[in-house]
């Protein structure tokens, strides 16, 4: 497939993977007050599940991320965004888990997203698509879980906007998780990251292709302004380190600068290929759509302005992860979580990993983070008898 489609029921008539048709008897109500229905989510899943099943392990994905976790994307044909974590013999491993990703509400890989027709007026939804949440991203999960006849998940397991997704999971729903792995997280955006976001955003719109929204429509897309946005935000992900490791202020199939304006150094054609690779797999609108829903996530809002009420009398196990170089989600927000569910006495690990990868560590090799993830997952396992 060359390129994204111009809109979900497109994507879905290529990608393999489950889709759950939903909302038609009941739709879903939405944070912003809004219903939701019909509407279709998209999932993915890996390995097998137990007779008792009880080895379902959901993998929540970040902003940028989908379904895809391991094995050839079928847009890209690159690898999954985990492979390194997901496969026979790996943390996630396949053999022993039914691991289960599903591309999140308002996305643009299968799930109904701003890209998608709205039946009430046969148009792609564009800015009519209702404003959504990290709790409605949940509550749409959840309803893939429940179709699936898991009553209990193994574990929850994402970093980033992935990490918010399992907070809030561990919070809404914690009956129905025995263990969480939340990865380079916050349990609230900060200001920051509400920055960097607007600054995405202000592209995309900036963009005259845009069109207010509505670009699917006039035959167009805003591909310059998305393509900018990946670009600032592709910084937030990486460290400074990483950056002087890889480009340093190397050249670009040149010997000398140019005295203009076009890629002399490898650091700015690294991030105009980030950008103009992105627009290939991704929508503008949504975008939009997501990062908000990032800016809106605040925990402790939901549950009296206490994050430890979210958490109290919780049984589930839960294991943190932050890594040193991360300046977009960093450790003391980590280690804020951990204190919540220290006061009420939950079971809860923590390891700050030394890395000098920022962000995107998590999505790389990082040995002591995959040793980290296997052991906690063993241990959690061994504790319900998983392999018996």
């Amino acid at each position: 497939m060359a390129g994204l489609p111009r809109n979900s029921a497109e994507v879905r008539a290529h990608l393999p993977g489950g889709r759950l048709a939903v909302g038609e008897d009941r739709p879903m109500r939405l944070d912003c007050g809004l219903e939701l229905a019909p509407f279709a989510i998209a999932y993915q899943t890996y390995g097998r599940l137990n007779r008792e099943r009880s080895n379902a392990i959901l993998v929540c994905h970040a902003l940028t991320g989908d379904q895809y976790l391991a094995g050839a994307h079928p847009v890209t044909g690159k690898p999954g965004w985990w492979e390194a974590v997901v496969g026979p013999g790996l943390p996630l491993d396949t053999n022993r888990y039914f691991v289960l990703c599903v591309n999140v509400l308002g996305g643009c890989m299968g799930t109904t997203g701003p890209s998608d027709i709205d039946p009430a007026t046969g148009r792609p939804y564009g800015l009519a698509f209702p404003v959504i949440t990290v709790a409605d991203m949940v509550r749409a999960q959840k309803l893939v879980i429940d179709h699936l006849g898991i009553e209990r998940l193994f574990c929850v397991i994402g970093g980033s906007m992935g990490g918010m997704q399992v907070l809030q999971w561990a919070a809404s729903h914690p009956s129905q998780v025995f263990a969480a792995v939340p990865i380079a997280c916050a349990a609230r955006h900060s200001a920051q990251n509400i920055a960097f976001h607007e600054v995405g955003r202000q592209a995309i719109m900036a963009d005259p292709d845009w069109c207010g929204g509505d670009y699917a429509v006039q035959g167009k897309n805003p591909s310059r302004g998305l393509s900018v946005a990946r670009m600032a935000a592709h910084i937030t992900y990486l460290s400074e380190a990483a950056l002087h490791r890889k480009f340093g202020r190397n050249l670009q199939n040149r010997a000398r600068v140019t005295y203009g304006f076009d890629a002399d150094f490898q650091v700015e054609s690294y991030l105009r290929h980030q950008g103009s690779t992105f627009v290939d797999r991704f929508d503008a609108n949504s975008y939009l759509y997501i990062t908000r829903a990032m800016d809106y996530f605040d925990l402790a809002a939901e549950f009296g302005g206490q994050l430890v009420n979210a958490f109290r009398n919780t049984p589930v196990r839960f294991c943190l992860t932050s890594f040193t170089s991360d300046w977009l989600f960093p450790t003391h927000e980590s280690k804020a979580i951990v204190q919540a569910l220290n006061a009420v006495a939950a079971n809860v690990s923590f390891v700050e990993i030394e890395s000098d990868k920022g962000h995107d560590a998590f999505l790389l090799d990082e040995p002591e983070f995959h040793r980290t993830l296997s052991g906690f997952l063993q241990g959690s396992a061994e504790l319900i008898g998983l392999d018996r």
